[in-house]
């Protein structure tokens, strides 16, 4: 699926151009500013080494590097704002029951009237009258302010399928331990699931060797992706299947924009080819905390309309 062509920007003609040529990105010497795709993704750190030739061209073939530097003055003095997304997930009215939500599942709350991104929760109970009891969601290691009277929106994740639904805060409690209960959900849509829904992605996937550092040493792309792992592709293999890599990316999605870091174990790999100019690596997440989980699920989910492969096969995405 082709992706939607960036809108030019236009600079005073003083300014300097975000945008880099291949000759503008030295080779074997640290970077003096930062490279960035066309939507702000972070490719290479300032002071980051382009390895040689291969590595430049890869950038150029599948990224629109400019410098961060400029980029971040030019979007400041643009002051605009990004565009709305909407449209409906493709649903059916479904009682509470129906869900088959469980003790212990994963949800996303944010107040309705807001635009940030999900926090992190899980459902520790239900109600005869259909209220559900929840974990406060926390927001820099502090609870999810909430008002007894307002509605949050809600994103559950269950072992088949996602959940939308909006419920008003009845109680926030403190005793024995902190909780908060929710009404009974209003309208319930369903996106529908399978295991492992892999979708189409094209995303700069920053990879390091050491599994155990903190450095990112090269540069690839996302070919696709599901809750439980990735593809990518780089000008040559950079991996073996067994060993770990350190994987860095940004998921920007309806419901949150988050930065996703790290270790994976190699699945597959496969060499470059006549018919394929990547090398190209199937990867199995490993230490996802709870935010990062439900990040992955909304982006799945948010691209529902682009799936790639249906699968109940155990080889990750």
């Amino acid at each position: 699926m082709q992706t939607d062509e960036p809108v030019a920007t236009t600079h005073p003609a003083d300014a300097p151009s975000a945008l880099l040529d291949a000759d503008a990105v030295p080779i074997g010497t640290p970077l003096e500013w930062s490279v960035v795709d066309a939507d702000g993704s972070l490719l290479f750190d300032r002071g980051a080494v382009v390895i040689g030739p291969e590595e430049r061209r890869f950038l150029f073939a599948h990224f629109k590097p400019r410098r961060g530097d400029v980029q971040a003055e030019a979007e400041n003095a643009a002051s605009g704002t990004g565009d709305a997304h909407s449209g409906d997930d493709e649903d059916t009215p479904l009682a509470l029951k129906d869900t088959h939500l469980s003790i212990g599942a994963l949800i996303g709350i944010r107040p309705q009237n807001a635009s940030g991104p999900m926090y992190p929760s899980r459902i520790i109970g239900f109600a005869p009258n259909q209220s559900v009891f929840v974990m406060p969601p926390h927001v820099d290691g502090r609870p999810l302010t909430l008002t007894i009277g307002e509605n949050v929106e809600i994103v559950a994740i269950a072992s088949q399928a996602v959940f939308r639904f909006v419920c008003t805060v009845d109680a926030v409690c403190h005793l024995p331990f902190d909780y908060v209960v929710l009404s009974k959900p209003g309208v319930i849509r369903r996106l529908r699931e399978r295991k492992s829904i892999r979708v189409r992605a094209r995303l700069p996937v920053r990879f390091g060797v050491n599994p155990q550092g903190d450095a990112y040493e090269g540069l690839g792309v996302m070919q696709t992706i599901s809750a439980l792992g990735m593809s990518f592709g780089t000008p040559w293999l950079v991996a073996k299947v067994g060993e770990r890599l350190r994987v860095s990316f940004r998921l920007q999605s309806k419901d949150s924009d988050t930065l996703i870091e790290t270790t994976a174990i190699v699945r597959n790999a496969q060499p470059a080819s006549a018919t394929d100019a990547l090398a190209t690596h199937g990867l199995e997440f490993e230490q996802l905390d709870a935010a990062q989980q439900l990040a992955l699920k909304s982006y799945v989910f948010d691209r529902i309309d682009d799936i790639s492969h249906w699968s109940n096969a155990a080889r990750p995405a």
